[in-house]
This record gives C-alpha cells, structure tokens and sequence, in this order.
C-alpha cells in the first residue's frame, strides 16, 4: 500500500499529469454547457406589440417547457392522436402539405406546444415491406389510438428487414422492446445532443488519459530508471501490479469525476425532470433499451469506464513492451482513433466485428455505446444472436484483466536491448 502511495505521488506531481487533469475539468464544464447554446434551443415568439422576438439558451428551454406543460408526463395515445389532428387541421388551415412551408411563426405558435407528441409517428407507421414513412398529413388519426401495439408491429417488420436471414437477432430485438415500459414518458426541455456531447467528452477524456498512461513503463526504460528498480526486493512482478493499479485508480477517477460533474452541470442546466424521459421519446420510437434519460447516462457512464479501463491497459501492455516514448504514445493513440478508421473504411459487417471488440470502440465518435444501444446491429454466431452493446461490454471484462496480465507478464520478463 505504501509503494502504491507514493506511485501515484509521483505521477501525480508530474507536469504532464497536472495539465492534462485540468485539462480534464475544463472540458467537463465547457462540454456541460455547450449543448445549452445550440440552435435547437431557440424559441421564438410574439411580444406584446407584435414584434418577433427570440429566445435562446437556458431562456428558450424554459419558453419551450412552458409551452409544452400540458403534454408533460405519461404519453397515451389519446394524446398522440389529439397532436395528430391537431397538426393536420393546421396544415389545412394554411393550405400546406407540411410544417415547412408554414408562415414564419406559426410552427412556434400552433405546432411546437405539441410537437413531441409527433415525434417517431411516421416511423411507427411506416410500410412494413418498403420502410417508407407516411407524411403525418397521410396517418388516419383513428389507427393512432392502437399507438403502441403499432410501434411492436413496426420493430418487428423492420427486423426483418434488416436481420431477414437472422430469426434470432429478430427475435432477440421483439424482446428486448417488449421489456420496454409503456407507455412512454415524456418531460421537455432534454436534447439528445446533450448525450453525444457525454460521449464527446468521455473521448477526450480518454484521449488524456491515454497520454498520461502511455509513459508508465516507458519512461524508465528510456531514462534507465527501471535498471535500478529491478534491483530492488519488489522491482519486478510487485513493482509492475503498483503501477498497473496506480494507472488504474488514476485514471478511473479522473473520468468517474468528469462523468459525475458533467451529469451534475448538465442535468442541473436542463432539469432533472427531464431524465424520467423514455429514450424513445427523443430518439428513436422502437429503441430497444428499456431506460429513461438518466438511466441511459448512467449505462453509457459505467460502459464509458469500461472502455477507458480496457484503453489503459492495452496502452500499458504496449508501455511494457516498447522502449520509446515517442513510438508507445503514437501506437497508443492509434488504438484509440482506430475503431473510427474502421467504421470509415471497411464494409459495415466486417467494420461492426472488429470495432465492437476493439478496446476504444464504446466511446469513439462514430462506434459509441449510444449509437449502438439506438441501433439494431447484432453479432449472428449460427443460431446465436448477442446484441451489439452486450458484445461491447462483455469484450471489456475480458480485455481488462488480459491486458493488465500480459502487461505485468510483458515487463517483469522485460530485458534491455
């Protein structure tokens, strides 16, 4: 305990690790905050003498809470089918076919108090054969009054659509949406970019982290240090788990940290009622979790630690095994940005193997846990199906303690060329 104490001192008083920490707690809070200011958040409306005037940042959550008080709550499909009417009848006052072509300010004035409601109808309508959406314009209210039983019919014709030669994943996805509660809860004021700002970040994080891990054994290998370490009492296999562990406990904390604070900040600016939202709500209406908001910041918060642990140790196996600094970073890093270089360059079945095992996969941008637990790609073994977010997090608790093995393996057996 005494030698993991002062190893953590002593990459603690290092000017790198310092810089990259505050680092770290200046991204958090800028991250918290960016997603307030986004245009998405502008509201606009008729003052008292007529004129147009905006609202913007935390003012326009606020307009826009306000003016959709009376859809708060429980998500019925009498009240879907009302917001469906209630559309409809404004596109025949003004003689359009969609919300688009309405004159300035009325989407603001008439639509947006019920807005969320629409959200997803046209997907749950879709054609079970082709997947094309109806204009909401097309949708007979009536058959809005069996919403939900639609919305299980729909997930099911679009699996075949997209697993047609996999009856498991097909399967597989009917029950994971069936365990979702309904009907849906929906509070105003949330944005979904809010959560990819909490990937976002947690990239970064890990990017950081990446860089104060990498020197470990590195470092004094190129420095000669580690020749007198090994000839101390527990210079070898002790003195490679102390370092392990201290990266460990290092890192973790630092993004444990940012992820609390950045929820803490977020949810604060937002408003915690928004967190009982059903994920279906703002993403996509058949999304097979059964998690609200804030039960899906905490499952991409814990998946996020994860990643970042299975990150840490890859990069200690190669600081173990590498004597330059220069080259153990750069590789380090690759490992980091290559599940987006996969998903870019290689057909999606093959990118979708390899990115979901790769230790950085779960909080690169294009490869995240969020976009994975929104979508429906699963890993088909036979007659097996593994939805893709269990492949993710099931590769961590296995890539965790290999790398760290291999990594006291790699340098208590380490020799200097």
């Amino acid at each position: 305990m005494r030698l993991l104490k002062v190893e953590i001192k002593r990459i603690m008083k290092t000017r790198l690790t310092l810089v990259l920490l505050s680092a770290v707690v200046f991204l958090t809070l800028v991250m918290a905050w960016l997603p307030i200011t986004f245009p998405s958040n502008i509201c606009t409306y008729k003052d008292a003498q007529g004129n147009t005037a905006e609202l913007k940042g935390l003012q326009g959550i606020a307009y826009k809470k306000k003016l959709q008080a009376d859809i708060t709550g429980t998500v019925t499909p009498e009240k879907v089918r009302q917001a469906v009417e209630s559309y409809q009848a404004c596109l025949n006052k003004y003689g359009v076919e969609n919300s688009y072509d309405l004159p300035d300010g009325v989407y603001d004035a008439e639509i947006l108090p019920y807005a969320p409601l629409l959200h997803g109808i046209r997907e749950a309508f879709a054609d079970p054969d082709t997947g094309i959406a109806p204009g909401i314009s097309e949708i007979n209210p009536e058959e809005v009054d069996n919403y939900y039983n639609v919305c299980a019919e729909r997930i099911g014709s679009l699996m075949r659509q997209e697993q047609k030669d996999h009856p498991a994943a097909q399967q597989l996805a009917i029950d994971l949406y069936s365990q979702v509660k309904k009907p849906y809860l929906f509070y105003p004021g949330y944005s979904m970019e809010a959560m990819e700002y909490q990937i976002f970040l947690a990239f970064l994080v890990l990017l950081l982290c990446t860089v104060i891990a990498a020197p470990i054994f590195t470092s004094d290998y190129q420095t000669g240090a580690d020749d007198i370490y090994r000839c101390a009492k527990y210079g070898k296999t002790k003195f490679a788990c102390t370092k392990l562990l201290s990266a460990f406990i290092i890192c973790g904390t630092a993004y444990s940290l940012s992820a609390a604070v950045y929820l803490l900040v977020s949810n604060s600016l937002w408003g915690w009622e928004c967190t009982k939202s059903s994920m279906q709500m703002l993403n996509s209406i058949i999304n097979l979790p059964a998690m609200n908001i804030g039960q899906l910041q905490i499952f991409i918060a814990v998946a996020g630690l994860l990643c970042l642990l299975a990150v840490i140790s890859l990069t200690l196996f190669l600081s173990s095994k590498i004597k330059s600094m220069t080259v153990c970073l750069s590789s380090s890093l690759l490992f980091c940005i290559l599940p987006v270089i996969l998903y870019m360059a290689l057909p999606e079945n093959i990118a979708i193997w390899l990115y979901s095992v790769l230790p950085a996969g779960a909080l690169s941008l294009q490869t995240s846990i969020l976009y994975a637990a929104s979508d429906f790609d699963f890993w088909n073994i036979g007659s097996l199906a593994i939805w893709l977010p269990h492949v993710m997090i099931g590769a961590y608790v296995i890539e965790i303690p290999l790398f760290a093995g291999l990594s006291v393996c790699s340098y208590s057996k380490y020799r200097a060329g």
